[in-house]
């Protein structure tokens, strides 16, 4: 049979790696979705194709390996845009086809026209269009590379005459799977251990660049008697089986990370761009290490900046830097880490009321396998998994940190199960989240992905509220109308319930984990928990207590919660 540019197309993308393929099929990508039906590529049929944007970063930030997506023209391959935006910004490798109409009409403002190059160029890796068949094995190969090379999203646009096109005789571009081993030069590794050496409290402070680097980095902990923070992208990494560890910090963090940070006079960087600088301390020597030599000092200044992968720069440096004996200010550390922990606790238990969110979340740790991932929405979910999920070494953790999206959770999850059938794939949704792409639940039933989904149903927008409460403004315009979600997954073809009372919850979520495919727990939370900071500032108390004192005198029930809540937060 004659190949198609289509087929070549997909042939590339295969030996690249690339097993799965989300999208909607239609009109213009016919000729690839036919190339994908007679390849060994799964297409994954989403219903929004938002989701599949979604899902395919999840699989590909999971698995490492190449993940596809594919739209039609116009509208299809617009709606990837923010799923797209979070896979690139997550750096997982994912190659969109974007199809195009035909080349004789671009440029006129024929129907369904859209110059995806000029929409795509400033949120990705790579964006060409593929302008002649004679391209396509080249153009597709440096897509492939450059998503897998620079971790993030390659975009091809392919307008559907040169898909349908037969495939002319071509060199046979291929995808090159590099692994370099970056570190730091001799006189750049002496410099940061002589500034370890001269330092009396030291802080270590990991990112996501610590990825296989834990047993390096707890070797170092350990010969510089130094705690280890964690930003919210290293819990997979650093968390668990962590004699030093002191916690997240940041908005999201406790109050133990937080105090490493800001009362060490050393503070070491590992992989790690965390972006918020009041959490940075104001007077210490920071060195930083990461494998972007553009992130240096890019969010604080720093005294010492170096390029290297971590594990085999610490592996590098450890037979440099003197052990230390004084724990002092790593006990110290580890004391009010401690006393952070326990301070979480309060929150996580059944009780006689509304059921607490960091009670369901650690109800659905208890219970889970211990290599599950867990996808959580942005907002409050994101938090209770990060800071009530304990981190097992095996199970992962996937959320929006740095895009920060609605409704990221059920759809990541369906890519997550897509790439890993045989392990449990839990995902947290807010109801607001689940409500933005509801439709996808559709796509559990269909395409067989037995994902456990559930619903932390406060009726409101929460993590909004609560940023409108701390600047001392009244929730505006963040209720929600739910339906009953159990009901709902229910009438989709999935298991589903309903809970109110948190007697009933632990049973609740055995049945819904057990559940042989898809299912969907609708469980109704405490809408006034509040998310507490790592370190509560006087204008976020103020803002909070004029809310309440805003929303008492105007008749809110809820304002009158809040109160009591505040008084936990800034009670030692």
């Amino acid at each position: 049979m004659t190949q198609t540019v289509a087929d070549v197309m997909v042939e590339v993308l295969s030996q690249a790696g690339a097993k799965r393929c989300y999208g909607v099929p239609g009109d213009t990508l016919n000729y690839f979705t036919d190339a994908v039906r007679r390849s060994d590529l799964r297409w994954v049929h989403v219903r929004h194709e938002e989701a599949g944007g979604m899902a395919a970063g999840a699989d590909a930030l999971l698995t490492g390996e190449l993940a596809l997506c594919a739209g039609s023209c116009g509208p299809g391959s617009l709606h990837f845009i923010n799923g797209l935006w979070e896979s690139n910004r997550n750096r997982a490798p994912v190659v969109l086809i974007a199809s195009q109409i035909v080349n004789a009409e671009i440029g006129f403002d024929f129907p369904q026209e859209v110059d995806f190059k000029a929409i795509y160029a400033s949120g990705t890796v790579f964006c060409e269009e593929v302008r002649t068949p004679a391209q396509a094995r080249r153009m597709t190969a440096m897509a492939a590379q450059a998503a897998l090379s620079k971790r993030g999203v390659a975009v091809l646009i392919v307008p559907v005459d040169v898909s349908s096109a037969k495939a002319p005789t071509e060199p046979s571009f291929s995808v090159h799977r590099a692994a370099p081993v970056v570190r730091p030069n001799e006189a750049e590794l002496a410099r940061i251990a002589g500034a370890l050496d001269a330092g009396r409290k030291i802080a270590i402070y990991g990112g996501s660049g610590c990825e296989n680097a834990h047993g390096q980095v707890m070797a170092l902990a350990g010969k510089l008697c130094a705690p280890v923070a964690r930003t919210s992208r290293a819990k997979d990494f650093l968390e668990h089986d962590n004699p030093f560890d002191v916690g997240m910090t940041g908005v999201f963090g406790t109050a133990g990370g937080y105090h490493a940070l800001t009362e060490c006079d050393t503070l070491l960087l590992l992989g790690c761009d965390f972006a918020w600088r009041q959490f940075y301390p104001e007077r210490a020597t920071i060195i930083q290490i990461d494998i972007n030599g553009a992130h240096l000092g890019r969010r604080h200044p720093v005294d010492i900046g170096v390029v290297g992968d971590i594990a085999p720069t610490l592996d590098a440096l450890l037979p440099l830097v003197a052990q230390r004996s004084d724990r002092a200010f790593l006990d110290d550390a580890l004391a009010r880490a401690a006393r952070a922990e326990d301070n979480l606790e309060k929150r996580a238990v059944a009780g006689s009321g509304p059921i607490h969110p960091q009670y369901l979340t650690e109800t659905i740790a208890r219970h889970a396998q211990p290599d599950a991932v867990y996808t959580a929405d942005g907002g409050s979910p994101m938090v209770w998994c990060l800071r009530h999920v304990p981190s097992t070494g095996r199970n992962r953790t996937v959320v929006s940190l740095s895009h920060g999206t609605m409704a990221n959770a059920m759809p990541q999850a369906l890519g997550a199960q897509a790439a890993f059938p045989e392990r449990q794939v839990i995902s947290l949704s807010g109801d607001g989240g689940i409500a933005m792409l509801m439709g996808d639940l559709l796509t559990t039933v269909q395409e067989n992905l037995p994902i456990k989904v559930v619903v932390f149903n406060n009726g409101s927008l929460g993590f909004v509220e609560i940023e409108q409460k701390v600047d001392g403004l009244l929730d505006t315009y963040t209720d929600l109308k739910n339906p009953d979600f159990g009901k709902v997954a229910e009438a989709i073809g999935m298991w589903g319930r309903k809970v109110e009372d948190p007697a009933q919850l632990d049973e609740a979520v055995r049945a819904w984990l057990a559940a042989p495919g898809p299912a969907l727990l609708d469980v109704v939370v405490d809408r006034n928990e509040l998310v507490m900071p790592a370190k509560i500032e006087l204008a976020q108390v103020f803002g909070t207590a004029l809310y309440s004192a805003k929303g008492i005198l105007a008749g809110g029930e809820r304002a009158k919660g809040v109160v009591e809540l505040i008084k936990d937060a800034i009670t030692p």
